[in-house]
């Protein structure tokens, strides 16, 4: 985010297969490896002799076709390749899509489509502003922007805004557009930054149910509810420093109350499919313990799943809405049964940002806080199970899988199908979109 005079800037899914013996000649593939923002760079691996000697003398055997035979049925049976083939997973080494611009967000739609937005600067008299462009971007590629940022105005005020993330309405056809503003007053030389949410159709048309003003002000995380016309948005404009309140927000009316009015939360995510959301509640003095609740929205009734020993952020829960995942700590995630809570699972995978597969055997993760560059990996969900009270919980040390050869990442999503794979690089940051 950029509001400044000139030359003064103000910081703003895996498939078994049978083996095929390799060349003699085949050469060791090379890998990406993220250094920083500033890009990437290519190095080699150097070859495993060994292994490539073995294969040799394999593919000149007599019984070499005994042999492979032999080899296919062991890997059948272990569900693994003896000869090291790697995953599917693995395979992402060329993107299908290659977006060549600086995206600030982007975010999958329930049908498959793309939103995304294009960091946008340009100049007035004095300052330097930030407005960025909205595009959607059909599955096969086509592109159509919906929103030029500097032709988008806030009731005449001077200000820049950043998109920070998209939710989509269950229905797919309207977007509630995250943005970090900045606003000034010229004269009296003040700036006030602020979240806000702007409410866009898939159209590109404005949605503005606060009367001329396009932005609900002091509004983040909206969680639609099944009517695609009404969302629970989390506010912390009038609580502690980490804990939110909830309130209710009608496209066609506008603001319409608070939802369970005096409560506060750390954060939630919505089950799919319901007017229910999983959330972790706090009391505003954090003066006991944080409660996993299940909250519905439509009728702000609420029930407990369970308490827990620490939170430290990153709820969310599954596509089926079974599970949830949430981090205790900066190293450990607990995994939970919503249907039977005493059953859940910790691992120590280090504190990220997570997303559950479309079938839920595993959870994606990009090993740093949000905003920030890390790799990408993935490692299944173990089996969950209850425990007798006040005894020791086990952590399990999970084998991460690493996607992308290592390459660092910025952003990341999984398609709803689970059937593609998107990234924001680091560095010039731009969009690409791998097939599985």
């Amino acid at each position: 985010m950029i509001l400044s005079r000139h030359n003064s800037a103000v910081p703003v899914a895996q498939a078994l297969a049978c083996p095929a013996l390799p060349s003699p000649d085949t050469q060791p593939r090379p890998f990406i490896q993220g250094t920083s923002d500033q890009g990437v760079r290519r190095i080699s691996i150097s070859p495993s002799y060994p292994k490539l000697e073995f294969r040799r003398k394999l593919s000149h055997h007599p019984f070499r076709h005994t042999i492979s035979l032999l080899l296919c049925v062991l890997c059948a049976l272990c569900g693994e390749s003896l000869l090291s083939v790697p995953s599917s997973a693995q395979n992402l080494d060329k993107p299908s899509i290659n977006i060549d611009e600086d995206v600030t967000a982007f975010a999958y739609a329930p049908d498959g489509r793309v939103i995304f937005s294009v960091r946008r600067m340009f100049k007035n008299k004095k300052y330097d502003l930030q407005r960025d462009d909205i595009w959607i971007m059909e599955p096969g590629g086509k592109r159509k922007r919906i929103l030029e940022g500097q032709k988008f105005t806030n009731d005449q005020k001077l200000f820049t805004y950043q998109v920070e993330s998209f939710t989509w309405s269950p229905n797919g056809h309207i977007i509630a557009v995250q943005l970090f503003t900045t606003s000034m007053d010229p004269d009296a030389g003040t700036r006030e930054d602020a979240p806000a949410l702007l409410l866009l159709e898939d159209t590109g048309r404005e949605l503005r149910p606060n009367g001329k003003d396009p932005l609900v002000m002091n509004a983040q995380f909206p969680l639609w509810l099944r009517d695609n016309v009404t969302f629970v948005y989390l506010s912390g404009a009038d609580t502690p420093q980490g804990l939110f309140s909830l309130s209710y927000f009608n496209i066609s009316s506008g603001p319409a109350g608070k939802a369970f009015e005096g409560r506060t939360f750390q954060g939630a995510s919505r089950i799919s499919g319901t007017n229910a959301a999983i959330a972790v509640e706090e009391s505003p003095r954090f003066d006991g313990p944080a409660r996993l609740q299940r909250l519905e929205l439509l009728s702000q009734e609420d029930k407990e799943v369970a308490t827990l020993d620490a939170y430290a952020g990153g709820v969310t829960v599954s596509p089926s809405g079974n599970f949830v995942a949430y981090f205790l700590d900066k190293a450990v995630l607990e995994v939970r049964d919503l249907s039977a809570p005493v059953r859940f699972a910790r691992l120590r995978v280090g504190i990220g940002v997570l997303q559950w597969s479309a079938d839920e055997s595993r959870l994606y993760l990009k090993r740093t806080i949000e905003k920030k560059s890390a790799d990408l990996v993935a490692f299944r969900v173990p089996a969950l199970r209850a425990y007798p009270a006040h005894s020791d919980i086990p952590v399990i040390e999970p084998d991460p899988q690493i996607l992308l050869h290592g390459l660092t990442i910025r952003e990341y999503s999984l398609s709803p199908d689970g059937r593609s794979l998107a990234v924001v690089l680091p560095g010039k940051r731009n969009l690409q979109i791998f097939p599985f």
